[in-house]
Order: C-alpha cells, then structure tokens, then sequence
C-alpha cells in the first residue's frame, strides 16, 4: 500500500491526495475523476486517476497488469 500522488500545476510538486492504494490495483482501476485540496498552493485541484501515481516507501519494482 503507499499514498496517491498528484503533480500540482502551480508548484510542479508532488503532493498527496489522502488515498492509499495499492499500486498495481490502482494502476489496473478504472478512470476516475478526483479532486485534492493542495496545500502548497491553497487551491483544489481536480485530476484523473491516469494522472496519478502511488509512492510507496518501498519501491521495489512490480508485475504489470
């Protein structure tokens, strides 16, 4: 499990958006629409899950769908 990440447009800084998911289960999901307070910026950003990525604190490498 890890936190899903979003680049913020304003800064081009990753910053969370209060998921956890798995990173293949999130990677094979559905397309969805989401939004993200950031707090680097004040601002809410909405984004789509193909623009997101898990971090994970263990970054070994994964199978692929």
């Amino acid at each position: 499990m890890g936190i899903v990440m979003i680049k913020c447009p304003q800064t081009g800084r990753a910053i969370p958006t209060g998921m956890k998911a798995d990173r293949e289960k999130f990677r094979c999901s559905t397309v969805f629409f989401a939004r993200t307070y950031c707090s680097i910026c004040q601002t809410n950003h909405e984004w789509f899950a193909k623009e997101a990525w898990v971090y994970e604190t263990d970054e070994r490498v994964r199978s692929v769908c």
